[in-house]
C-alpha cells in the first residue's frame, strides 16, 4: 500500500508590529466606534444609532399607534437581524427607555406590560409588547420622500437612514445620557412647547442671543416635575454647554391623622425613585443623622401618582425636618449638564443656541429635499397627464396608429412622431385602459393637470424663497407643539437653595415651648399663632375665608389643653403640630379642621371652645334646651376624654366660654328671645352634674346661641331671620346688628326680651351671635359676608342681605 506523502510545509508569515503603535491605532478605532456608533446622540435628531434603528424598524414593521402592540422580542429580533450588530439586551434596554414616561419628556414608544419603574427593572422582552407612540411618527415621517440620506446596514443587505427627519427638537425635548471613551454626555429634558417657541424665534431672528432664547426656554422641564433651585447653573449650561443644577422634590406639610403632622412628597428629582428615597431616610434615621421622623410610607398608586408620607414626631418642627431631608437624602439632588453631541460626525459641546441652530439647519435641509422630491414627482405626473390629454383629444387617430402598427415598438415610435410625445408619454398611452376613454376621465385629467400646475408653482416659489422655507419649518414646528406639547411640570425658582444651617442634635429640630394663641374659626379650622415677647395679634389687611373667630385661648406650644364639643365632652390635646401662622396677619384659611386633628369621627360632633386645665377661671356652657352650667377646669380629672355635663336626651351644648363672676351669660333662642343674667347666679359644679335651668323657652323654641359678655364692653347683638319652611341655604333672609346695652337683663330661668321682629313669611332666627364689635360673618363655605352697620333697634326687622350667612364670629383682636 503506497504511503501518503507528507503535507507540504506552510509558509509562515510573521510581521513585526510595534506594540504601542498597534495599541494606539486599535484603541482609537474602538473609541471612534463607541463615540460615533453607540454612546453619543446626533445633534440633528437627538438619537443614538440603536434608538434610531429601533424607531425606523418599527416604522417599517407598521407598528403605528392605531395598530395593535406586538411582542417586544419580535422588535428586538428584527432590529438585531437587520440593522444593529449587537446583543439583544442592549437593544431591549434602549427600547424600554424609549417607552418610560419618567425617563423621557415625550415618550417615543407605547409600551404594554411591565416596563419597570425607577426602582425596578422591566420584565423580559418576551413578556412585554410595544408599538410606536404618536410622537415617534413626527420623527420618522416623510422618510419615503428622500428627506435624508440612507446608508447600508452592517452587512450591506439593507438600507437605514443616517438620521431621522425629526419634526421637533428631540435632543432638547427628551435629553440624552451616555458614556463614551474619554467623554460623556448628560443632557436635560425640556418642555416641547418652550423649545419650539425658541426654535421658531431663531428661525425668524438668526442673530438671537442665548439670553433671547432663554426667554422662551427658561430651564429644563423634567418628566418627574420637581423644583429647580436657582438659574445660574442653567445659564452656564445654555451658554457653555456645561452646568450644574439643584433639583428638589415637591413637598407639602399636611395632617396625616389625629394629632399627627407629616411631610407629603408628591414629586421627586429626575430619576430618583420613592424606594431609593425611603431607603436613604431609613439609613439616616438609623445612623441618628436625621431626627424627628416617626415613619415613612409609600402611598404611590396608579390613580393618585407619587405620594410618599413622612411622619414627623410630635414636638418637631416639620420645616426643620424638611430642611434636614433636603440635606441628607435624595429629596434634593444634583443634575450635571454636559451637552456633548455629534455634529457632522464629530463630538462637540453645544450651548442652547448651537443646539437649536443645528436642528433648525437640519429641518431646513429636510424641507428643501422634501420639496424638491415632491416637485420632481409632480412634474413627472404632469408630463404623463399632458400626454394622456393629447391622446384622449385625438383618441380615434391614436387607436388607428396603434392598430396599424406591427408591434408595440413600432406603435411607440409612430405615436411619438405623430403626436410629438416623449417616450414616457407614448409608453403610458400604450398602457392606457379603455375605461379611461370616457368624457368624465377627461374632466378628471384636466382638473388634475390644473392642481399639479398650482402645486408645482407653489413648490418652486417655496424653493426659491428662504423666507417661505423658514416659515414652512416654523409652521410644522408649531403643529408638532400643538399635537404633542404638554404644560410645564418643573417649577423654576430663581433663588438658589439656602445653605443648610448647622445642627447640633434633635433639640434644634424641636418646636420650642413658646407662648402661643390657639384660634378656632366658626367653620371649625384651627391655627397656632406663635408670639414673640411683647408681640400682639394683628388683623389681616384683607379678610379671607374662615376668618370668623369662634374661640381663642392663650397657652404655650407644647402645653395640653382641652377641646369642648357639643356633645358635652372635653378632648385633651397639644397644639404643637397645628399649622402655625404669623402674628402679623392671622388667617384661619391656613388652618386645619380641628375635628380631623383630634380624630373626632362621631357624626355631627362640633368643637365649641377651649379649656385650659391650669386655669381657675370657670367655663360656662349653655344647651339647646336652656340648661346652663359652670365648671372650674383646674378641678377636672386628668383623662384624655372627659364628659363635663350630663345631657338629657335630645339636648346638646350650643356654646361655651370663660365666665368669671363679673360677666353676663347670654342666651338667644330661635324665636328671637334674648336673655342675659350675671354669671355669679350659676354656681360651679363638678363634671358629672347636669347643670341648672338657664332660660325658660317658648313652645317649639330652642337655644341658638350661648356665650359670655363683658357688660362694660362695646358688645353687639347680630341676628339673621328666616323661615323654617324654606330650604336652608337658599334664602339669605334679613339681618341686623344692635347694641347689647339695649337689652335689659333678667333673672336666671326666666324668659327673655324680643331681639328681632319677624316680617311676613319669617318665623325663626337662623343665626345669632353676641360679642365684641365688629362682628364677622361668613357663608357656609367660609367666605366673608357683609353685615349691616351697627345701631339698629333691638326689636327691628333688619335689612336684606346679599348672601346666605352660615355663622358669625369675632375678628382676631
Amino acid at each position: 500500500m503506497p504511503k501518503t506523502p507528507p503535507p507540504e510545509p506552510v509558509e509562515e508569515r510573521i510581521q513585526d508590529i510595534d506594540l504601542s503603535t498597534e495599541m494606539q491605532g486599535s484603541f482609537l478605532e474602538y473609541a471612534y466606534s463607541v463615540i460615533y456608533s453607540r454612546a453619543l446622540p446626533d445633534a440633528r435628531d437627538g438619537l443614538k444609532p440603536v434608538q434610531r434603528r429601533i424607531l425606523y424598524q418599527m416604522s417599517e414593521m407598521g407598528l403605528r399607534p392605531d395598530r395593535g402592540h406586538v411582542k417586544s422580542a419580535r422588535v428586538v429580533g428584527e432590529v438585531m437581524g437587520k440593522l444593529h450588530p449587537h446583543g439583544d439586551s442592549a437593544i431591549y434596554d434602549a427600547l424600554v427607555r424609549l417607552a418610560q414616561e419618567w425617563a423621557l419628556r415625550v415618550p417615543l414608544v407605547d409600551g404594554h406590560g411591565n416596563f419597570g419603574s425607577l426602582d425596578d427593572g422591566p420584565a423580559a422582552a418576551r413578556y412585554t409588547e410595544a408599538r410606536l407612540a404618536a410622537a415617534a411618527l413626527a420623527l420618522t415621517e416623510n422618510l419615503d420622500e428622500d428627506v435624508v440620506d440612507f446608508i447600508p446596514n452592517y452587512d450591506g443587505q439593507f438600507q437605514q437612514p443616517a438620521v431621522l427627519p425629526a419634526a421637533f427638537p428631540n435632543l432638547l425635548v427628551n435629553g440624552a445620557s451616555g458614556i463614551a471613551v474619554g467623554m460623556a454626555t448628560n443632557m436635560a429634558p425640556h418642555n416641547l412647547i418652550e423649545v419650539v417657541a425658541a426654535a421658531t424665534h431663531l428661525l425668524e431672528n438668526p442673530d438671537a442671543t442665548t439670553e433671547d432664547l432663554m426667554e422662551f426656554v427658561p430651564g429644563p422641564d423634567f418628566p418627574s416635575g420637581g423644583i429647580l433651585m436657582g438659574l445660574d447653573g442653567v445659564k452656564d449650561a445654555y451658554t457653555t454647554g456645561r452646568g450644574a443644577l439643584k433639583v428638589r422634590g415637591k413637598t407639602s406639610i399636611e395632617p396625616l391623622g389625629p394629632r399627627r403632622t407629616g411631610i407629603i412628597v408628591s414629586e421627586l428629582p429626575y430619576m430618583v425613585g420613592p424606594e431609593r428615597l425611603i431607603e436613604k431616610i431609613r439609613d439616616a434615621v438609623q445612623s441618628k443623622k436625621l431626627q424627628g421622623i416617626s415613619d415613612v410610607t409609600d402611598l404611590t398608586d396608579r390613580n393618585h401618582g407619587l405620594r410618599v408620607a413622612i411622619g414627623v414626631k410630635t414636638g418637631f418642627d416639620p420645616n426643620a425636618v424638611l430642611e434636614q431631608l433636603y440635606r441628607l437624602t435624595p429629596l434634593e439632588d444634583s443634575f450635571s449638564i454636559n451637552n456633548v453631541a455629534l455634529v457632522d460626525g464629530q463630538p462637540r459641546t453645544l450651548g442652547l443656541k448651537e443646539l437649536l441652530s443645528v436642528y433648525v439647519g437640519h429641518r431646513l435641509e429636510v424641507i428643501t429635499r422634501r420639496s424638491r422630491y415632491r416637485l420632481a414627482r409632480r412634474e413627472e405626473r404632469l408630463h404623463l397627464v399632458e400626454g394622456l390629454l393629447i391622446a384622449i383629444l385625438d383618441i380615434d387617430e391614436v387607436i388607428q396608429v396603434i392598430r396599424s402598427s406591427d408591434d408595440s415598438e413600432q406603435a411607440r415610435t409612430r405615436l411619438r412622431s405623430v403626436f410629438d410625445l416623449s417616450e414616457l408619454q407614448a409608453e403610458y398611452i400604450l398602457e392606457l385602459r379603455l375605461r379611461r376613454l370616457t368624457k368624465f376621465s377627461r374632466i378628471e385629467l384636466e382638473s388634475e393637470r390644473d392642481a399639479l400646475l398650482a402645486e408645482i408653482a407653489s413648490l418652486r416659489e417655496l424653493l426659491g424663497s428662504p423666507v417661505l422655507l423658514r416659515a414652512a419649518v416654523a409652521r410644522e414646528l408649531d403643529a408638532a407643539a400643538d399635537a404633542y406639547g404638554t404644560p410645564r411640570r418643573t417649577l423654576l425658582m430663581n433663588a438658589a437653595p439656602p445653605k443648610p444651617r448647622a445642627t447640633k442634635g434633635a433639640a434644634d429640630l424641636q418646636i420650642a415651648d413658646a407662648p402661643t394663641v390657639l384660634a378656632l374659626s366658626t367653620t371649625g379650622r384651627a391655627v397656632r399663632v406663635d408670639l414673640a415677647e411683647g408681640q400682639e395679634l394683628a388683623v389681616p389687611a384683607r379678610r379671607s375665608k374662615h376668618d370668623a373667630i369662634l374661640a381663642t385661648v392663650e397657652t404655650t406650644v407644647r402645653a395640653e389643653i382641652g377641646a369642648l364639643t357639643n356633645l358635652g365632652r372635653v378632648v385633651r390635646f397639644s397644639p404643637v403640630d397645628l399649622p402655625s401662622v404669623p402674628a402679623t396677619s392671622v388667617q384661619l384659611a391656613a388652618g386645619t379642621p380641628l375635628r380631623d386633628y383630634l380624630g373626632i369621627t362621631t357624626k355631627g360632633e362640633r368643637i365649641l371652645g377651649f379649656v385650659r386645665f391650669d386655669s381657675d377661671v370657670p367655663v360656662a356652657m349653655g344647651t339647646a334646651q336652656g340648661t346652663v352650667k359652670r365648671i372650674v377646669p383646674s378641678t377636672l380629672p386628668v383623662r384624655p376624654d372627659l364628659e363635663v355635663i350630663g345631657l338629657k336626651a335630645g339636648d346638646a351644648v350650643v356654646g361655651a366660654a370663660e365666665a368669671p363672676d363679673d360677666v353676663e351669660l347670654v342666651f338667644v333662642t330661635t324665636d328671637a328671645q334674648l336673655l342675659h343674667f350675671p354669671a355669679s347666679a350659676v354656681r360651679p359644679q363638678g363634671a358629672p352634674a347636669g347643670g341648672m335651668a338657664g332660660m325658660k323657652l317658648g313652645s317649639d323654641a330652642s337655644v341658638l346661641f350661648f356665650g359670655a359678655v363683658d357688660p362694660a364692653s362695646d358688645a353687639v347683638v347680630a341676628t339673621v331671620s328666616g323661615a323654617e319652611s324654606i330650604l336652608p341655604g337658599t334664602d339669605p333672609g334679613r339681618a341686623k346688628v344692635s347694641s347689647f346695652i339695649e337689652y335689659p337683663g333678667k333673672g336666671r330661668a326666666t324668659g327673655g326680651v324680643r331681639a328681632h321682629a319677624f316680617l311676613k313669611g319669617e318665623d325663626r332666627l337662623t343665626v345669632a351671635w353676641v360679642g365684641p364689635n365688629p362682628p364677622q360673618a361668613v357663608d357656609p363655605t367660609g367666605a366673608v359676608r357683609k353685615l349691616p352697620e351697627s345701631g339698629a333697634r333691638r326689636d327691628a326687622s333688619g335689612q336684606p342681605i346679599d348672601g346666605v350667612i352660615g355663622s358669625i364670629g369675632r375678628t382676631i383682636v
